[in-house]
């Protein structure tokens, strides 16, 4: 990619040029095409490694989004680190944004049970919110969403999505689209509360409606909305037990 740029930039130019001409930083122009080939070399890189899984995982890992603006003692908080202390105790690690509210709750469940679960706190850099919530037990720091919520997608099994705002709903959407077109598989997408099955029906109404429909009607099926937490633990403890026993096959497999 890199020497595609500088071949771009010379034939601009006039010239022909081999990989090895060397640009002038004041040639602005061929120095933007060389940087912009560089970026996009790196990502494929990025990529390529991201490929790569292990054949098996010690940990079965959740997690939970939400939003970042309700206090301890709120139902919604409370209720939140229910779940995630329910899901610790069942050996499952939590997974958060690292940041207030629904979050630390989330994280504060898992640190209810420090021998069976690992309580991890994905950030990103913003103006506010500068530190990970005192529950977070191991912290990761982005400076984009982009690379945050990639992260999520490679560390998790399961996604639980409690009450929240702007950011949250663009979480979900984006889980929601990794499985759609299958760059995630076999997932769970939890949507706990009830702002959510509203989402799901304008989505089915708005999008089905049209001739051709702007989705496939088992795209509108991937979410699956519950109205309790004991629901979605119960959704989570299901999927884990199959989890376990596809590590139990892979061990099998390679012995």
């Amino acid at each position: 990619m890199k020497k595609k740029a500088v071949k771009r930039a010379a034939r601009a130019r006039g010239r022909a040029v081999s990989a090895t001409d060397v640009v002038s930083l004041a040639d602005e122009d061929a120095v933007k095409d060389v940087l912009v080939g560089s970026v996009l070399s790196l990502w494929n890189v990025v990529n390529d490694l991201t490929r790569l899984k292990p054949s098996r995982r010690d940990r079965y890992r959740v997690t939970i989004f939400g939003s970042a603006r309700l206090a301890p003692g709120s139902f919604g908080y409370e209720e939140t680190k229910r779940v995630a202390a329910a899901l610790a105790r069942m050996g499952c690690d939590i997974i958060t944004g690292g940041g207030p509210g629904l979050m630390q709750a989330a994280n504060e469940g898992a640190a209810l049970a420090p021998e069976r679960s690992r309580s991890y706190g994905i950030r990103v850099e913003l103006p506010f919110e500068q530190n990970a919530n005192a529950f977070v037990s191991h912290a990761f720091e982005h400076r984009t969403f982009f690379t945050r919520l990639h992260q999520f997608v490679l560390a998790s099994d399961a996604f639980l999505v409690t009450p929240g705002g702007i950011g949250t709903v663009l979480e979900t959407l984006m889980i929601w689209q990794l499985l759609q077109v299958n760059h995630l598989r076999g997932t769970p997408l939890v949507l706990v509360g009830k702002m959510w099955p509203g989402l799901v029906e304008w989505a089915r109404d708005s999008m089905l409606s049209t001739e051709p429909p702007l989705a496939n009607a088992k795209d509108l099926d991937i979410p699956v909305c519950v109205s309790s937490a004991d629901e979605a633990i119960a959704i989570v403890r299901e999927h884990r037990k199959g989890w376990m026993a596809e590590q139990k096959r892979a061990v099998k497999r390679k012995s």
